[in-house]
Parts: structure tokens; sequence; C-alpha cells
């Protein structure tokens, strides 16, 4: 990452998401909120699992960032009036699970001056997937081999 890029003021600048250039997608696991008993189409968070055991957590901030850094998968928690968060582990249900077993081959951040990251793309052999803080929501999307969608979850 360079130092000219703007930083999240309330997240911080995250890991560099370049550093998976080179590394196996193995796993994925999402979060989700279900309320009365019907589940969000997207996902609240995102975990990318890479074949040296490394954990990368990508979630929209509270600003409307873009947040990528390294955690682990969390168990799911009830909210009450709310609903609830539910963690799927090896979760199949977003563009990167047709990417399991491929390598990284590049990674693409975008920036905002007041917001630090707002998307992040991930390059396949087998396909480029977006991921971006689209009005406080994960946005994530299947890009073609022009850029341009070909599904997404949103």
């Amino acid at each position: 990452m360079e130092s000219s890029k703007p930083v999240c003021p309330a997240h911080g600048p995250g890991v560099d998401p370049r550093s998976l250039v080179g590394r196996r997608l193995v796993r994925l696991a999402a979060s989700w909120h279900v309320f009365e008993a019907r589940r969000d189409v997207t996902p609240v968070e995102l975990w990318l699992v890479d074949d040296h055991g490394v954990s990368t957590h990508v979630m929209s901030g509270t600003d409307w960032c873009l947040v990528v850094d390294q955690a682990e998968p969390y168990e799911g928690y009830d909210m009450g009036d709310w609903g609830r968060i539910d963690v799927q582990l090896d979760a199949d249900e977003t563009p990167f699970a047709r990417h399991l077993g491929d390598t990284v081959l590049a990674a693409r951040e975008e920036w905002e001056p007041l917001t630090g990251r707002t998307a992040l793309e991930l390059d396949f052999l087998s396909g480029t997937v977006r991921c971006e803080s689209w009005a406080g929501d994960l946005r994530i999307t299947a890009l073609d081999r022009s850029g341009g969608p070909s599904a997404s979850v949103s």
C-alpha cells in the first residue's frame, strides 16, 4: 500500500490485499443478518481463507469504507428484537465460491479521500470478484473478462 492512499479514520489502513497474490483460496465463511426468519441476500461480512491459513476478513465499515483485515470467523449471535447474525463456514453462496482452489493473480483497490478504501478486486484465472462498500452494505460482484458485472450479491 502506498503512503499516499487515504486511510480510513475509523478503521485504519487494514491489511494490504496484495499479500493475497500468489495464495490459493481454500475456504470461505460469511455472515448474514436474519430477521423474522428471513435472511438478507447480501452477507454482512466475508472471510477468505488461503492456503497459508490466513483469514482475510472483508466488511463494510461504519463510515462506508471497505474494511480488509485479518480476523478469524466468529460464531453467530442473537441481537434480540433486531434479529440475529448467522455465520456460515464453508459458505458457497457468494461469487468467490466458483474460485475455491484458485490462486489470486492480482489485487486492486479503490480509495476515497474521506473514507479510505471503498473497493477491492481480486483476479483469478477463472475470473474477477469485486467487493465494495455500497451505501454502508457489502456488495460482492463477479466480473466478466471485460470488467463488467456478470453476477452480484448485494
